[in-house]
């Protein structure tokens, strides 16, 4: 007989390498966010679990609860239970949500898990983790959000709204913008982010596996010494849903959009002095911007400073099945966003054949690949984002190669191919703890 550890090890190459087609698995999702709020974390667990029920797994999803359409079940293979939740003061769309324990555990007794699968780090996933180690369950938890990226939220600025404040000064011209950006933008090795950066660290170094919806994320996982095997399952996209057809020219009148949730950290404003670069040189150019989220009237307060309002227009929100259909007006997407653990508006625009221009971090150099279908700048170096942005859209024969390099990035990520490597990990972590 070999030793424990070579027991252990070949049984981890062997359930890497056979799916057992288990025929049913019970999974509890715990999750700080989810529909009807549209994100990419909800839309991942949504198709995820639409998936692999319709192949006789079964889900219990714990989730807030929201002011309207608080749907408790997902066809036949999936409950959703919801629990009440407040809002950080300085951005309300990002929920602490308040277990019931008499709920949570009588849902449990009755669901019979064979594991949990934690998709946020917060009061519910932490929650989870006391769970898994109660009912003896195996764990494991998507890491989704770079959490530590957003410490921008805890810190007094956005608390106590001084942003909303130098929002109104700079409308009234009494203070430089210039100015604000020195005060939010004092990266990035603050007290605040190593601190949440530990505790998320600690959350997940709970579990048995860590689903990385990217590879440039599980190196930086493990670079961050956390310190638990990471397997890499992209979120992927039902590319049936999207016009894959490559652009066959640019818009007399170039059009721009960029999408997603408006959050500071985000970085849009790189993108307003961007455009407004663009426009010097392209003049017909127009910038849509689609999204709600907290940044949104500093946006638009800095679009009229810039002088650019009446050539960028603000969306809001915009349902889901509509904006997958309108990406093919567009010519080209843009992004400023530092954060990304893989961007599925970067996926959906790549998959409508849209050359893209974003920045050289974390995740997304995975899908915008330098010189193949975009090119990336320097995080918030809006020059750089203007000058790659006007070079693509005057050379007719780049654009044309960018937007077809695009659509054979995209095939890579495709849901249903994405969902058998999900019920690997599940069946890995299930043979791992038998």
């Amino acid at each position: 007989m070999g030793s424990t550890s070579e027991n252990v090890m070949f049984k981890i190459l062997y359930v890497d390498l056979i799916i057992f087609n288990i025929p049913q698995m019970n999974v509890a999702i715990f999750t700080d966010t989810f529909l009807p709020k549209i994100d990419g974390i909800a839309i991942s667990i949504n198709q995820f679990c639409k998936i692999l029920g319709s192949r006789g797994h079964r889900f219990q999803i714990f989730c807030p609860e929201y002011e309207s359409d608080n749907f408790s079940n997902i066809e036949d293979h999936t409950e959703v239970l919801r629990f009440s939740n407040f809002g950080l003061p300085s951005y309300p769309d990002v929920k602490a949500v308040l277990p019931n324990p008499n709920k949570i555990r009588k849902a449990m007794n009755s669901f019979k898990p064979n594991l949990i699968h934690i998709h946020t780090p917060g009061v519910l996933g932490q929650y989870a983790i006391s769970l898994a180690v109660m009912f003896r369950i195996p764990l494991i938890g998507t890491y989704h959000t770079l959490v530590s990226e957003q410490h921008m939220y805890v810190n007094p600025y956005r608390l106590f709204k001084i942003d909303k404040l130098l929002g109104f000064l700079i409308k009234e011209r009494k203070v430089k913008k210039n100015d604000i950006s020195k005060i939010t933008r004092k990266k990035q090795k603050s007290i605040s982010r190593q601190v949440i950066l530990n505790i998320v660290n600690t959350v997940y170094e709970r579990c048995d596996l860590l689903i990385s919806p990217s590879h440039l994320i599980k190196k930086t996982l493990i670079e961050e010494n956390v310190r638990v095997p990471i397997r890499v399952v992209s979120n992927g996209i039902d590319l049936s849903r999207y016009r894959q057809e490559a652009k066959t020219g640019i818009n007399e009148t170039p059009r721009l959009i960029h999408s997603g949730r408006i959050s500071f950290e985000k970085n849009v404003d790189v993108l307003l002095k961007a455009f407004a670069l663009i426009i010097e040189k392209i003049p017909n150019t127009t910038l849509d911007i689609v999204g709600d989220g907290p940044a949104l009237h500093s946006l638009k307060v800095e679009a009229e400073q810039l002088g650019i309002a009446n050539q960028v227009k603000f969306h809001g929100f915009v349902p889901h099945d509509i904006l997958i259909k309108i990406y093919k007006e567009y010519d080209l997407f843009l992004t400023a966003s530092t954060m990304e653990t893989q961007g599925l508006v970067v996926l959906e625009a790549i998959t409508c054949g849209l050359p893209c221009v974003g920045t050289d971090a974390f995740a997304l150099p995975e899908l915008i690949q330098h010189s193949k279908n975009g090119y990336l700048a320097a995080p918030f170096d809006h020059i750089e984002v203007a000058n790659r942005t006007v070079e693509i859209l005057q050379d007719k024969n780049k654009y044309l190669e960018f937007s077809k390099a695009g659509l054979e990035i995209a095939k890579s990520h495709n849901v249903f191919s994405c969902a058998d490597e999900m019920q690997k990990a599940y069946e890995y972590t299930l043979a791992l703890k038998s």
